[in-house]
């Protein structure tokens, strides 16, 4: 089960972006995740008359190391550690290690 899944509310723990919040929009399988509003870069694009797309710098998201970011806890009002619960009828839910509250209803 993964810890950090596409939805989260997470927080940048390490870098540049450190203390930022975003909405998790991929996760992808090489441990990076894209996360909304989080490492920025410019990129410089040629325009194309073809498809109508215009010319020039332009800002976009880039993945992120999922090492760098911690799941958004309300209770505690910073990012916080996630472990997983196996319930009594079997089904396994992600918890926060600081409170043992679910994140997963």
């Amino acid at each position: 089960m993964e810890k950090i899944k596409k939805g989260d509310q997470v927080v940048v723990t390490s870098g540049r972006d450190k203390g930022k919040q975003g909405v998790v929009l991929q996760v992808m399988p090489d441990a990076k995740i894209l996360v909304e509003g989080i490492n920025l870069v410019k990129k410089h694009q040629k325009g194309n008359p073809m498809t109508g797309e215009a010319g020039g710098i332009n800002t976009k998201e880039m993945p992120i190391q999922r090492s760098n970011l911690a799941v958004y806890n309300p209770a505690t009002e910073k990012g916080g550690r996630v472990g997983v619960k196996t319930l009594e009828d079997g089904s396994r839910v992600r918890i926060f290690r600081s409170n043992g509250e679910m994140i997963d209803s």
